[in-house]
């Protein structure tokens, strides 16, 4: 029977460390790590996202800045924006909530946000960074380090590890990918045309999946002794839950965990870290701006 890896608990540890940090830096230079975050339309989801963000925020002593935009905005008015924050010195890192609506041109407002505030590590200069050998990109995208950080922490060498690594995304997928090659394992990246998956699932010694598809990975696709990442978080109907639905990610549970030695649950595994190393990203980023570690 599989051990839980309790993201919740690794996350606490994560962010207690953080605000320790972060009282030390103000102490010693006056400021207080600041992020501002940036909300376009009335997804619900996104809402709760960005509201976990400037919580987090509050309790590890940083100060917080939202700025919530209409669905209507325009590709001009969400730049201004970003140039006005770019521009601001009281800001440390900025978040630009995705998905943004249909009509913005996404890349374009990523790729906008100023290199050394980018805590959210999506802009191309960081991951293209991450994708070459010798360099360090300033920052990493938060789920992928939160999920490097799971790893370590249940005492993982990645040194020769196979890893099938499911979905490639350029939130979770692609940069997991790079972050584990550039820690020397060997991964086979697997996305919907992949065919066969279970033949790669079988050969890994983790699986990662950050697809959004119930039930996506079994029991029977895994190796004996396998650690499991589950980074999605799917909605199914469960008639017997207060809300009608219940969450659960892109692995059937129940028969994995009988397979593998480590696995995430769904919630409560990688989604506490996504937050914490957020919070990591940003007191960096304000760390490098006032030039003290």
């Amino acid at each position: 029977m599989a051990e839980l890896i309790d993201g919740k608990a690794i996350a606490a540890g994560i962010r207690a460390d953080v605000a320790t940090a972060v009282a030390a830096f103000t102490a010693q230079t006056g400021y207080v790590p600041t992020l501002a975050t940036v909300l376009v339309g009335d997804d619900a989801g996104s809402a709760y996202y960005v509201r976990a963000k400037h919580r987090a925020c509050k309790s590890a002593g940083m100060k917080s800045v939202g700025h919530e935009l209409s669905a209507e905005t325009t590709q001009a008015e969400l730049e201004s924006l970003l140039k006005t924050l770019n521009d601001d010195d009281s800001i440390d890192g900025i978040l630009v909530q995705l998905p943004l609506p249909k009509h913005i041109d996404e890349q374009r407002i990523i790729d906008l946000v100023a290199i050394e505030k980018d805590v959210d590590g999506f802009n191309v200069q960081n991951i293209g960074a991450l994708a070459m050998r010798g360099r360090e990109p300033r920052f990493s995208p938060a789920t992928p380090l939160g999920i490097m950080r799971l790893l370590s922490e249940i005492g993982v060498d990645l040194n020769g590890k196979n890893v099938a690594m499911i979905g490639r995304s350029n939130l979770v997928g692609t940069p997991t990918t790079l972050l584990l090659a550039n820690a020397n394992a060997t991964v086979t990246l697997c996305h919907s045309r992949t065919r066969n998956l279970a033949e790669h699932t079988r050969l890994a010694d983790i699986v990662i999946s950050a697809v959004g598809r119930p039930n996506l990975i079994t029991g029977e696709m895994l190796k004996e002794g396998c650690i499991v990442i589950d980074v999605a978080i799917n909605e199914v109907a469960d008639e017997t839950a207060k809300r009608g639905y219940r969450l659960v990610g892109d692995v059937a549970f129940e028969s994995a965990e009988k397979v593998a030695a480590h696995i995430t649950p769904v919630p409560g595994g990688v989604g506490p870290m996504t937050i914490a190393m957020l919070l990591v990203n940003t007191l960096k980023a304000a760390q490098l701006r006032r030039a003290t570690t």
